[in-house]
């Protein structure tokens, strides 16, 4: 039976907004996984005195659901401060768009999230993060948790690819339980750094493979 989506879905959908890729972005973002049909990554392009975001464009692979969510971020965060665009909920979403079906709320919290992501990731980049926590285990298992594991389209921690996380002065050791020369090993390393290399108080990441 046909979800109940309402006409502005279903618009958003048939011609989404400020969709595609922004070369040179100062901060993008990813969530979600394609295991379970729903992926967006966003771009975002900032105003560097007055914190305001000028570009902002989204990639999707999803549902109607996520690509009219996907788009409807883009249009509510487009034009508003970084503090501004925080504030934004997935309800400011759903509502936007008239409502969505039940089983397809979480689209909406995957594109607020992918939102806050991209924002926290330009404040990493920026020296802009107000309060530093020191680094530990669980912040960088958190962080592996966004990077996925393209045979199955699920993150590296859940799907067992993490062997060991070991966290000292300034550096992280990432242990991974897949050899060096699987087709995957070059895309994961490099994400992986890209995840941890801007936490404030490290200055290196080494990631190894099985029979290194």
């Amino acid at each position: 039976m046909p979800l109940p989506y309402s006409e502005k879905v279903l618009e958003y959908f048939k011609h989404p907004k400020n969709v595609g890729k922004i070369e040179n972005p100062d901060a993008k973002a990813k969530e979600g996984s394609p295991a379970c049909g729903d992926m967006v990554t966003l771009y975002l392009k900032v105003d560097e005195k007055t914190k305001r975001i000028t570009d902002i464009k989204f990639e999707s692979f999803g549902c109607a659901s996520n690509i009219a969510t996907g788009s409807i971020i883009t249009e509510l965060a487009k034009g508003k401060t970084l503090e501004e665009a925080k504030k934004i909920t997935w309800k400011d979403a759903s509502e936007e768009l008239g409502g969505l079906p039940p089983v397809k709320v979480h689209c909406s919290v995957l594109a607020v999230d992918v939102l806050k992501a991209a924002i926290e990731d330009y404040e990493e980049r920026h020296g802009l993060v107000k309060e530093h926590v020191k680094t530990t285990k669980e912040i960088v298992l958190k962080r592996l948790k966004h990077v996925m594991n393209p045979i199955v389209g699920l993150d590296i921690v859940k799907t067992n690819i993490v062997n060991d996380v070991n966290v000292k002065e300034g550096s992280i050791s990432v242990s991974m339980g897949i050899p060096r020369d699987n087709q995957f090993s070059k895309n994961i390393e490099e994400e992986v750094k890209e995840r941890l290399k801007r936490l404030w108080d490290i200055k290196k990441v080494e990631v190894t493979f099985d029979e290194e």
